[in-house]
C-alpha cells in the first residue's frame, strides 16, 4: 500500500511517501526566513506560502519515490489542529488529488501524526505506549492503548513548551524559531547556574504550567539588568530548559509507573530538543522503560508522519469524506 502524506498545519509544507510503513520520500519546504522578521508564524504569509510550494514539493517526493500519482492506494493529510488557512491548503489537494484519482482521502490528527513517527523507525514497536507530545502549540502526556486511539492524561494549563520556548528567546534576543536557538546556547552552560520554579512538579497531577516559569525569567532578567550586572546567556538559557525539560520528563516517567507502561514515546517539534531527548533516555532507562525517541528530523512537522498515520486507519477501511473540513482546535482522542 502507497500513500501521499501532506502535512500544512503551520509554517512547514510537508508531502512524503510512505509505502507499507517504509519512508520512500519525505520532502519538507520551510519558512522559518519568512516569518523570523516578525518574531512568530503570520497565518497570512503561512498559507500563501504552502500555495506557491505545496505543488512543487508534491512532485518532488513522488519524483524522489520513483512513483506517479496513479500508483497511490490513497492520500492522507492534516486536517487539524492547526492554523485554519494553512489547514485548508492542504486538505484542497488533498480532496482534490483523491477525486481525481478515486483514491480515498484519510483525515489526520496533526498529534497523532506526530506520535506514529516512532512506528516508522521502529517497526518491532507495538502499542501500548505512552506519550510525551511536546510542541510549538502543545504540551501533553498520553496513553495510547492502540494505534489512532488515545486518552489524555494530563496537558498544559496555560503555554505550550515550544511556545515558552519563543517568547523567553524573543525577550533575550536570540530571534525565531526560539527552541533550538536556546538548545545550542544552553550547551555552553550551567543548568544549574539560576534555579527557576518547576510549577506542578509535585501535584499529583499529569498536567503542566509555564506561564509562571517564563514571567520568573523575564523578571530575573529585568532585576539583573536594573542591576547593572551582565547576564550569562548560556546559563540563563541552561538554566530555563533544565526547569522545562525537568517538570517534563518527572511526570512523563511518574505516570508510566502509575499507570502500567513500558514504553515511552517522544514526539512533536521540542522532541528534537537535545537535552529533553537526554534527560528522558536517562531517567527512563534507570526505572527499567524503552524510552523511543525520533530522528530529529522526523520530530519536526512532516509529511511521513501524515503518511503513516493515514496508512494505519487505510488499512483499517477508515476514509474521510470529501466535505472534511479543518478543524484548527482538533483534539486528540
Amino acid at each position: 500500500m502507497i500513500v501521499l502524506g501532506i502535512e500544512t498545519s503551520c509554517d512547514e509544507t510537508g508531502v512524503a511517501v510512505v509505502e507499507d510503513h517504509t519512508v520512500r520520500s519525505n520532502v519538507v519546504a520551510s519558512q522559518t526566513d519568512l516569518h523570523a522578521r516578525f518574531g512568530g508564524v503570520v497565518p497570512e504569509i503561512a498559507s500563501r506560502a504552502h500555495l506557491t510550494n505545496l505543488s512543487l514539493i508534491t512532485q518532488q517526493a513522488l519524483s524522489e519515490a520513483g512513483i506517479r500519482l496513479d500508483d497511490l492506494d490513497g492520500i492522507a493529510v492534516t486536517h487539524g489542529p492547526g492554523l485554519v488557512g494553512a489547514l485548508l491548503v492542504g486538505l484542497s489537494a488533498a480532496k482534490a488529488y483523491a477525486f481525481a484519482l478515486d483514491v480515498p482521502v484519510i483525515g489526520v490528527n496533526h498529534l497523532e501524526g506526530h506520535v506514529e513517527t516512532a512506528f516508522l523507525e521502529r517497526p518491532d514497536l507495538q502499542p501500548p505506549v505512552l506519550a510525551l507530545i511536546v510542541s510549538g502549540g502543545h504540551t501533553m502526556i498520553a496513553a495510547m492503548p492502540e494505534h489512532s486511539r488515545f486518552e489524555i492524561l494530563g496537558q498544559t494549563i496555560d503555554d505550550a513548551a515550544g511556545e515558552a520556548f519563543d517568547k523567553i528567546a524573543r525577550f533575550v534576543g536570540l530571534g525565531f524559531p526560539g527552541g533550538p536557538e536556546i538548545d545550542r546556547i544552553a550547551r555552553d552552560g550551567d543548568p544549574a547556574a539560576i534555579k527557576f520554579p518547576r510549577a506542578l512538579m509535585n501535584e499529583p497531577s499529569y498536567d503542566f504550567s509555564l506561564s509562571g516559569l517564563k514571567t520568573a525569567v523575564i523578571r530575573w532578567i529585568r532585576d539583573r539588568e536594573m542591576a547593572g550586572e551582565t547576564i550569562n546567556v548560556p546559563d540563563l538559557a541552561a538554566s530555563f530548559q533544565e526547569a522545562i525539560v525537568d517538570v517534563q520528563v518527572a511526570k512523563t516517567i511518574r505516570a508510566a509507573g502509575e499507570r502500567g507502561f513500558e514504553r515511552i514515546v517522544i514526539a512533536g517539534g521540542v522532541a528534537a530538543n537535545s537535552r529533553l531527548r537526554a534527560l528522558m533516555k536517562e531517567r527512563g532507562e534507570m526505572q527499567g522503560l524503552d524510552v523511543i525517541v525520533p530522528s530529529v528530523a522526523l520530530c519536526t512537522d512532516n509529511g511521513a508522519m501524515i503518511a503513516a498515520a493515514g496508512m494505519r486507519r487505510l488499512m483499517r477501511g477508515e476514509s474521510s469524506p470529501l466535505s472534511l473540513t479543518a478543524d484548527p482546535n482538533l483534539v486528540l482522542a
